[in-house]
């Protein structure tokens, strides 16, 4: 399995300490554990985002958002990058 399948397959959300502040360009994400800043830089990414923890796994997040499946990659890479700096983690099942 690729390392983008893998992503695609995670169910994501933001991690319960960042903010996302709208911004004309898309968002800015403020994580106050690790006072990172990152800024989301298209409307589309702040609504795949905040659509996250509605859905399964990230492609069905994806399907629901009507991203085309072209851009897929594209929203993979800025996905990876929003985990890497722990702005977003892997949701795990509660209760």
């Amino acid at each position: 399995m690729s390392p983008m399948t893998a992503l695609l397959d995670q169910p994501l959300e933001l991690h319960p300490q960042v903010a996302l502040r709208p911004e004309p360009f898309g968002a800015l994400a403020y994580h106050y554990g690790n006072r990172k800043l990152v800024f989301l830089r298209h409307p589309d990414v702040v609504r795949v985002v905040r659509s996250l923890p509605d859905h399964a796994s990230v492609s069905d997040t994806l399907r629901a958002c009507e991203i085309e499946p072209a851009r897929w990659p594209s929203f993979e890479r800025a996905l990876r990058s929003l985990t890497e700096s722990e702005m977003l983690h892997e949701r795990h099942p509660t209760g």
